[in-house]
């Protein structure tokens, strides 16, 4: 069977996509093989099985909630079928830090049936903002997106190589640490899991949010309505054309800015090869 490189992705603002997609890309043209994107960012691609064989090279991607790998993802992610491919686990934070999601990532993907044989923490625009990690991916990130699967091929080309050997990443072992934790201004935790978006008059009734929404909350039929689970990707707020959708909340907004003002350097990619 030919080899084949695929770009895995869970993305609701597409920073993931462009990321994984670029990596996969590149390996593809190096290999001289077929590339194809699965993209699982809508509930109905994460109700059907997916597998993999051992000729395959999965680049996959899954953005940083709580310095971890999204909860809402775990039952999904252990339903995929690796079959002894290799696998390239990438996750992206935004701006902050990817605490334990890169190592987790790691560790479900070989509990699959994956090779982990390089990984990648890459920055991407923070779903809360649009200011933190502006504009990331940028062109520097993908320069290094670039060099990433140049020493990915020149790994999997050497004779030394061994599929088998599992890539080591930063990040605390099992047990992982716990979700990273937003305060109240008085350093108190808070807990913003059930803020939900907000409409306002600005609303022409496209129906967009709810086309894109990953978690398939917002009634399509009356898109003021999130009638289940919000995990804040903030796809809605980013893409709505009319600037229709936004959050009030006082802890979610403090937690915003706080992040905002934390967190503005620029923070590096950190590549595991």
């Amino acid at each position: 069977m030919e080899r084949k490189v695929w770009g895995m992705y869970f993305s609701g603002t597409e920073t993931t996509k462009r990321t994984v997609t670029h990596v996969g890309k590149v390996l593809s043209d190096k290999f001289n093989v077929d590339f194809e994107e699965y993209n699982f960012t809508f509930k109905k691609v994460r109700a059907l099985e997916k597998k993999f064989n051992e000729n395959d090279i999965v680049v996959f991607g899954v953005p940083v909630i709580a310095g971890r790998v999204p909860n809402v993802l775990l039952k999904y992610l252990d339903t995929i079928i690796g079959n002894g491919a290799l696998v390239v686990p990438i996750v992206l934070y935004g701006n902050r830090n990817y605490d334990d999601a890169l190592i987790e990532l790691r560790d479900i993907l070989k509990k699959d049936g994956f090779n982990p044989i390089a990984a990648g923490a890459f920055i991407g625009e923070h779903s809360f903002s649009k200011i933190l990690g502006k504009n990331r991916p940028d062109e520097k990130d993908l320069a290094l997106a670039t060099k990433f699967a140049d020493d990915i091929f020149n790994k999997i080309s050497s004779p030394e190589f061994d599929c088998e050997k599992l890539i080591e990443v930063n990040g605390t072992p099992y047990p992982y640490r716990y979700y990273y934790k937003p305060r109240d201004s008085k350093g108190v935790p808070v807990d913003i899991r059930k803020v939900k978006p907000l409409t306002n008059d600005k609303c022409i009734n496209c129906g967009l949010c709810a086309s894109i929404c990953p978690m398939e909350s917002i009634n399509p039929d009356n898109v003021t309505e999130v009638n289940g689970i919000c995990i804040k990707c903030c796809a809605c707020v980013k893409e709505c054309p009319v600037g229709a959708k936004y959050y009030d909340d006082d802890n979610y907004l403090y937690h915003q800015h706080e992040l905002e003002e934390q967190f503005m350097r620029r923070a590096e990619p950190k590549l595991f090869v």
